[in-house]
């Protein structure tokens, strides 16, 4: 290892000995290419160079990114590198020149971050920013962009919220940049609120404090629904609170308005060793902060969210308290809201607009994530402008417009259109329901306004495919609906077991089909004996009317006659629908051979 450490730390152009170095310690296969077990072979070698690297820092008392400094004397500015930066560029040249896995440099980087303190990991994450056109490459970006996320939600878990606000976002920052802005992994597709984001204030009037205490446990009360839009949703109760409550705050607003000079004279918004990101709802403070405008743009602003946020596109009508609140109350509370935004000092106006504005292209926002986050990107449309000064003249089509008469000529010029491969056609079944089949997934967090399986016209389309091509599946809608036709392949292995048929289920109903199929076959058998009786009486009467007539005998056959053709009504090996049908049948021959109309059946 001291020999591996001493190689790949020399110093020396990268490009000159990394690529030497790997090949001399690791003696691969390929050249200039590892493959997997090599791969792992190496990063095994360098997380245990980091970890004593780390660990010897630590020793030391040394800051990690600085232990083991080199002075690169190529550099005009005597640039210095430690031990630790010089070791990841080394990876990073490997991975980017795609000698190695290209998710090796992330996988360092996780280790070394989850090995030094809060105070180290900024030097590290300076590293981290320092090489982000590199790492947001897209050979790099492939293989580490999960690993990259995982470790920055690590940091973020590990830093205070209160104390260390600009290390978290910094954070955000690069990740906003880093990925993508269409990456799913970046957006709230639940629209999860932070309810662990909560305002703490005083519950018991203090002694000695000439404040409206009625007022004040009112007016915080006001943060509990701001912190969670959702909760107003879930009965009308919470709405008739939050509007009676907001009520009580916008009038002692408006009975308390503020001047221009008391706006800027109290407004804290320039000052910035007074911001901190959590109020301050000491009941001592509750006459200063009724008249500090940027403190009262903070409230108002936060309800002009909850309204957006209750009339964003895409709800349903159940998703509100009540038609009445959309309405009437709604529009009122805003309306007053605007308007004491619009009066309170300095430029109101001109910071309503701006809320506005902000609000309407925040609707843009919401329809993207309702229509399941597509991508952004578009590629140009190269358009031929025609010259100038020339007049163009109006083409005519041969069938009466353009499309028909591409339609008619490539159909001339080109007899396999049809069996063309780039061709629009009818995908296959489980193409078709893989969509659904994700949204099924529970990890996917998908919300039921935008679940496939409430897009009626992809269910019309699903269920008349299935029956078409899948009737296992057609089968299954009716015990388990629309989600139930999705091929079992395609289910999560969670949600797998549920939609699969038992084999309890499956031999019972062979069996009894079985048990259906020999009574059917025994009572076809019972037909035909029954068939061959009649036929043989048939006979029989035929014989004897041919003997009549021989005799000339017109006369009507006598009861007994007609008691001995049409059969005994006591014979019990014939069911009474049989004996019905043979006697008909025995009638019709009668009739058509003797010319008499047909004889009552007993």
């Amino acid at each position: 290892m001291d020999e591996f450490r001493d190689a790949i730390l020399q110093r020396a152009p990268i490009e000159s000995f990394a690529l030497k170095t790997v090949q001399e310690f690791i003696q691969p296969q390929k050249q200039t290419k590892l493959a997997q077990d090599e791969n792992q072979m190496l990063e095994n070698m360098l997380r245990t160079l980091l970890q004593e690297l780390v660990a010897a820092a630590a020793q030391s008392g040394e800051q990690i990114m600085q232990y083991g400094q080199l002075i690169d004397d190529d550099d005009d500015d005597q640039n210095i590198h430690g031990q630790i930066p010089h070791l990841l560029d080394v990876v990073l040249y490997l991975c980017e020149k795609e000698h190695v896995e290209g998710g090796m440099i992330f996988q360092l980087l996780e280790d070394l971050t989850e090995m030094s303190t809060m105070k180290n990991c900024k030097d590290v994450f300076g590293y981290i920013e320092s090489k982000q056109d590199i790492l947001g490459k897209q050979e790099l970006f492939a293989r580490g962009k999960l690993v990259m996320l995982r470790t920055c939600n690590q940091l973020l878990r590990r830093l205070s919220k209160a104390n260390d606000v600009v290390f978290c976002g910094r954070i955000l920052m690069f990740l906003a940049h880093f990925f993508p802005l269409s990456e799913r992994s970046a957006v709230n597709i639940k629209g999860v609120f932070n309810t662990s984001n909560e305002t703490k204030y005083e519950k018991d009037p203090p002694n000695g404090i000439s404040v409206d205490f009625n007022f004040y446990k009112t007016f915080w009360s006001l943060q509990e629904y701001f912190c969670n839009p959702a909760s107003l949703t879930s009965a009308s109760t919470k709405w008739q609170k939050f509007s009676s409550s907001l009520a009580v705050v916008l009038n002692t607003f408006d009975a308390q308005p503020l001047s221009e000079e008391e706006g800027e004279a109290n407004s804290l918004e320039e000052d910035a060793a007074t911001f901190n990101i959590k109020y301050l709802t000491s009941s001592k403070l509750m006459g200063l902060e009724l008249k500090d405008s940027s403190f009262r743009r903070h409230i108002l602003l936060q309800c002009l969210i909850l309204f957006d946020y209750l009339r964003a596109p895409g709800k349903n009508d159940k998703d509100l308290p009540s038609e009445t609140m959309v309405s009437e109350e709604l529009k009122s509370c805003e309306d007053r809201v605007k308007k004491l935004l619009e009066i309170t000092p300095p430029k109101g106006k001109e910071f309503l607009r701006a809320v506005e504005h902000i609000l309407e292209r925040e609707k843009n926002w919401v329809w993207w994530k309702r229509d399941g986050c597509p991508p952004f990107e578009k590629q140009p449309i190269e358009k031929n402008s025609p010259n100038a000064g020339q007049k163009k003249r109006r083409q005519r089509w041969r069938m009466g417009n353009k499309e028909l008469s591409q339609l008619w000529r490539w159909a001339d010029q080109n007899p396999n259109a049809l069996t063309d491969s780039q061709r629009v056609r009818t995908p296959a079944i489980a193409d078709y329901w893989k969509p659904l089949a994700e949204d099924m997934d529970p990890s996917a967090g998908i919300e039921d306004e935008y679940h496939h399986k409430n897009n009626r016209v992809y269910c019309w389309k699903g269920l008349r495919f299935a029956a078409r091509q899948d009737l296992e599946g057609f089968s299954r809608f009716t015990d388990f609906g629309i989600e139930g036709v999705v091929p079992v392949e395609l289910l999560p292995p969670e949600v797998r077991s549920k939609y699969q048929a038992k084999p309890n289920e499956k031999a019972k109903r062979a069996k009894k089909e079985e048990t259906k199929g020999g009574s059917q076959e025994a009572e076809g058998n019972q037909i035909g004996v029954s068939n061959s009786e009649a036929e043989a009486e048939a006979e029989g009467g035929r014989g004897e009317a041919e003997a009549m007539e021989s005799d000339a005998i017109a006369d009507t056959p006598t009861p007994e006659e007609q008691q001995r053709l049409g059969g005994s009504d006591t014979d019990n090996g014939q069911e009474a629908g049989q004996i019905e049908d043979a006697e008909s049948e025995e009638a019709g021959l009668m009739d058509a051979d003797l010319n008499h109309p047909p004889m009552p059946v007993s």
